[in-house]
């Protein structure tokens, strides 16, 4: 028996590393406030973790959106792969050369560019399509949270979100 109605068990879960950074900062807030010298100190560095938690943790909650999508994603070895009902593919995050969030699909979605493959698109409420936090987070020279405002736009053309710099120390 479920005592929590689907739609607040969806937000609790959208926004969990929130709920564990809360905790992890009254732990410290309390160690810090009201023990002795020893675990005072120790609740100063619980507070800092604490804070770290919650901003990272705030980040992901942005980019989760609604489940449900069309198709599946996956993210394993550097790899993005999505199996959709009409398409799919898989990009090496290596071998990435854009990024670009198009908000005019129904649903928006991402669109990951390699070369010498066609696009791959892929819904923001594809299943598994919160891996892709991670996947993104590790391209070089990421704007995190142009990615995370862009995301809550609504835009009537695609954006860029992140474009590959040519290496040209490889010219000589």
């Amino acid at each position: 028996m479920n005592f929590i109605r689907p739609e607040a068990r969806r937000a609790i879960w959208q926004w969990r590393e929130v709920l564990v950074a809360i905790a992890v900062l009254v732990v410290g807030a309390y160690w810090a406030i009201s023990t002795g010298e020893l675990l005072r100190w120790l609740g100063y560095v619980v507070l800092a973790v604490g804070i770290f938690l919650l901003l990272s943790g705030v980040q992901r909650g942005r980019f989760r959106g609604n489940q449900g999508g069309p198709g599946v994603v996956q993210v394993d070895e550097g790899a993005v792969a999505y199996f959709g009902p009409l398409n799919g593919g898989v990009v090496a995050l290596r071998e990435m050369n854009s990024l670009t969030l198009d908000p005019t699909g129904t649903p928006a979605h991402w669109v990951l560019s390699q070369a010498g493959q066609a696009d791959l698109y892929i819904p923001l409420n594809a299943a598994g399509a919160e891996a892709l936090f991670d996947a993104f987070a590790s391209l070089p020279g990421i704007r995190t949270e142009f990615m995370l405002a862009e995301m809550g736009r609504s835009s009537a053309r695609p954006i860029i979100i992140w474009e590959r710099v040519p290496d040209l120390s490889k010219l000589h």
